[in-house]
């Protein structure tokens, strides 16, 4: 079992140090990312430090018949040769995990049963698996690619990471919503905690595709202008795709052959809010046992926390519960502690937003400062006054000498997560 202490109680508080159980230093070494911005980490941390925004209209399937017209869609530009003809999501994965195994100066191939892949998604490549319905559809049941079937598990994107890199460790997939991808990160901590690998693959990678944009349509849970996180007036989310990677492995490991850490990945929380299908708990309350639970892992107060990547979907439900979690959580310092929503600029990733926005928030941990959060109207524009959070608007927020990061994900359902990233010290 992994050494949790009580919820918002600090390690040291719980067991001294003469007591408290041993447990090896998680790092990452590496990140990779896609999304609207492009195939890459390095397109994506210049476009959020402009507060560029990545929605234009939807080009990968008819969207005439719905309420909303905009998403932020992976451009075709860009994509490597070698993965044409892939579903989308696993070529989102899979070049996600390549861009981050390089920048940890791994293998891309070849990597053996001491890698683990721990990854999560919503719908796995959904989108294929509607045009094979299509296909079926517009020639009576007569004729469909079947091709286009193979990779619609939500495992899929896993799966073609581990027959690409030789990974051969633990593989698992988690579905979980909106809380998807801080989840597998999570669950990677715990195994390389638990020696279950050595080095852990852990994100996650989704597509648009009908099926999820019509629902939250139907939902009218998309802001048909686009998205405005905190803002008076927001209507809702704007939905995005892509992947985001994290090689994450011990810091003895990363020592012994060189590497040079990015973040310590400190710890981690999750919880469920057990209350509605669709609409988080209204106070907050499984968000707070999550963002508790990932504070005392790593040893922490409420009060040591420099920033905090939040959540941030623009839908007035989630909005005002999150708000209500980080007085909860925060206390008074709730409306000083600066603040940042990655959805407001690349949209909801679904299954893969916690793992972009855990690559973000490392980035930040190491720029010191936060992007911008745009969202409708002018850069002037206050927040809701029923959620005041210090929020960057129109400009970035620096953080300087930042050293821990929060990172929090929420999903339908219920399902809550939390990660807390440490920018390495001079020994680390």
């Amino acid at each position: 079992m992994v050494f949790r202490p009580a919820p918002g109680a600090r390690e040291d508080a719980v067991n001294p140090p003469e007591q408290r159980p041993s447990r090896p230093i998680v790092v990452v070494t590496g990140t990779g990312a896609v999304t609207g911005f492009g195939w890459g980490v390095v397109p994506l941390f210049e476009a959020l430090a402009r507060g560029e925004r990545a929605f234009r209209t939807i080009a990968r399937f008819d969207h005439a018949r719905h309420r909303t017209h905009l998403a932020a869609e992976v451009p075709a530009a860009g994509r490597p040769a070698a993965l044409a003809g892939l579903p989308h999501a696993d070529a989102f994965a899979l070049f996600a995990a390549e861009e981050a195994l390089d920048a940890a100066g791994l293998a891309r191939q070849g990597l053996g049963i001491d890698v683990g892949i721990f990854f999560a998604s919503s719908t796995g490549n959904m989108v294929e698996a509607e045009r094979f319905f299509a296909q079926l559809t517009a020639t009576g049941g007569r004729r469909a690619r079947a091709g286009l079937l193979a990779s619609q598990p939500c495992s899929g994107p896993a799966e073609a990471i581990a027959r690409r890199t030789g990974a051969a460790g633990p593989s698992e997939t988690v579905s979980a919503a909106c809380a998807s991808g801080s989840m597998s990160v999570a669950r990677a901590l715990d195994a390389l905690r638990l020696g279950e690998c050595e080095v852990a693959l852990a994100g996650g990678s989704d597509s648009l595709c009908q099926l999820t944009y019509g629902g939250f349509n139907a939902l009218r849970a998309v802001d048909p202008v686009m998205t405005r996180p905190f803002r008076e007036g927001r209507e809702g989310l704007s939905m995005g795709e892509g992947a985001g990677v994290l090689v994450l492995e011990t810091l003895e490991h990363a020592e012994a052959r060189g590497a040079t850490p990015l973040a310590i990945l400190a710890g981690a929380g999750v919880s469920c809010d057990a209350s509605h299908m669709t609409a988080p708990h209204p106070e907050g309350a499984g968000a707070v046992r999550a963002m508790r639970d990932a504070l005392a892992d790593a040893g922490l107060h409420p009060e040591e926390i420099d920033f905090v990547n939040l959540h941030g979907t623009g839908t007035p439900l989630n909005d005002e519960a999150e708000w209500a979690a980080l007085v909860t959580v925060f206390g008074a310092r709730a409306r000083q502690i600066p603040v940042a929503s990655t959805k407001a600029l690349i949209g909801h990733l679904l299954g893969s937003a916690g793992a972009v926005e855990a690559v973000v928030t490392i980035g930040a941990l190491r720029e010191g400062s936060l992007h911008p959060t745009p969202g409708g109207g002018p850069p002037a524009e206050p927040p809701s006054p029923r959620t005041p959070v210090r929020i960057g608007l129109g400009a970035p927020l620096a953080v300087p000498g930042a050293r821990f990061a929060l990172s929090v994900n929420f999903g339908f359902g219920g399902a809550n997560a939390a990660l807390v990233f440490e920018r390495p010290g001079e020994g680390a």
